[in-house]
C-alpha cells in the first residue's frame, strides 16, 4: 500500500500526536477519560486510536471483528481530537514495534507519543523487540489499579530508569528524543472492556 493510502484520513490534524494501541473489545469512556487526559497533560493535537486486527497477546476467541469494533469506537467518540483508525490493518503490522517503525516512516511530521497503562508495562518485556520500541518513540504510562506499583518495580521501568521524565516536564515528552517516558497517577476511571464483555447477554457477545 502506498504511502498516500497510509496517510489518508490522518495527513492534518496537528504535529503533536498520542498513540493508543489496543483491541477496543469494545471501546468504552475509559478510553476517552484517558485520551483525554492525555491531549491536556502531553499538550497533544490529538490522540489516534488504533484499533488492532488481533493483540497477538490475546484471545481471538472473544473477539469481534475489526469492523464492528472500529464503528463501536466511532459511536462513543465525540471529540474531534480523537480519530479512530485501522492504520494498522493498512500497514500491515501486528506487533507494536513494528507500527511504530512504520508510522515513523509514513508520517514523518508527525512527533507521535505512545500512551498506554500501568497494566501494559508490566507486561512490556513481554512484547517483540520492547527494548527497540522504548528507543523509538516517546512513552506516556497512565494508572491503572492495582497496576501501578509492580508496574514501577518491573524490568521495564528499571532498565530505562534514567530515562523517566518528571511529570512537571511531561508537556515537553512529545519533543524528546527517545528512550523517554513519564508516570502519571491520573484519576482513575472504572469502566473495563472485559467487564463490559462480561455483562453482556450471551447472544450480543459475538456482536461487540
Amino acid at each position: 500500500m502506498t504511502r498516500t493510502n497510509i496517510r489518508r484520513g490522518l495527513a492534518a490534524g496537528g504535529r503533536r500526536i498520542g498513540l493508543l494501541g489496543g483491541s477496543f473489545n469494545p471501546a468504552h469512556q475509559g478510553h476517552l477519560h484517558i485520551s483525554r487526559y492525555a491531549i491536556k497533560a502531553l499538550a497533544l493535537d490529538a490522540v489516534w486510536w488504533l484499533v488492532s486486527p488481533q493483540n497477538p497477546l490475546k484471545s481471538s476467541a472473544d473477539m469481534a471483528p475489526l469492523g464492528d469494533r472500529m464503528a463501536a469506537a466511532d459511536a462513543i467518540v465525540n471529540d474531534r481530537r480523537i480519530i479512530v483508525t485501522d492504520v494498522e490493518q493498512r500497514l500491515g503490522t501486528r506487533y507494536t514495534a513494528d507500527t511504530i517503525a512504520a508510522l515513523n516512516d509514513c508520517f514523518p511530521d508527525k512527533q507521535f507519543v505512545w500512551i498506554m497503562g500501568a497494566d501494559n508495562l508490566v507486561q512490556f518485556p513481554r512484547w517483540k523487540s520492547w527494548r527497540t520500541l522504548f528507543s523509538s518513540v516517546p512513552i506516556a504510562i497512565f494508572d491503572r489499579a492495582p497496576y501501578s506499583t509492580t508496574a514501577l518495580a518491573g524490568q521495564a521501568a528499571n532498565v530505562f530508569a534514567s530515562s523517566r521524565y518528571a511529570n512537571r516536564n511531561a508537556q515537553r515528552l512529545a519533543d524528546c528524543t527517545p528512550p523517554a517516558w513519564a508516570f502519571f497517577h491520573t484519576p482513575l476511571h472504572p469502566a473495563s472492556a472485559s467487564d463490559i464483555r462480561a455483562n453482556q447477554p450471551r447472544s450480543d457477545r459475538s456482536a461487540t
